[in-house]
């Protein structure tokens, strides 16, 4: 299953159910089938989802058995085409919605 994340001012983003989910968990909204981002929360959102990402890449520099430079994608490379969605959206005062 896939999430798709559409809005009037980007590409749609799509991402494996998974790191969609993540995502979705970390802005703090449910990882239904069908939801709404509006303008007003997005500046808390993008927030949640940057310092997840600088917690992740803390505790990856910190464990023993972190993966190589290179190897894998973590959350900042699977987040930030949403992340840059949120931004637009945010600046042209569109919702983001998703579906899957």
């Amino acid at each position: 299953m896939l999430y798709k994340f559409k809005s009037k001012s980007a590409g749609d983003v799509i991402m494996l159910e998974a790191n969609g989910r993540r995502v979705l968990e970390v802005i703090g909204k449910d990882a239904g089938p069908k939801g709404i981002i509006l303008p007003e929360q997005m500046p808390a959102a993008i927030a949640a989802l940057q310092a997840a990402i600088a917690l992740e890449e803390s505790h990856d520099q910190d464990a023993d058995d972190a993966p190589a430079a290179g190897e894998g994608l973590g959350l900042r490379q699977r987040a930030m085409p949403f992340i840059e969605m949120l931004e637009r959206n945010h600046k042209a005062g569109h919702e983001v919605v998703w579906g899957v």
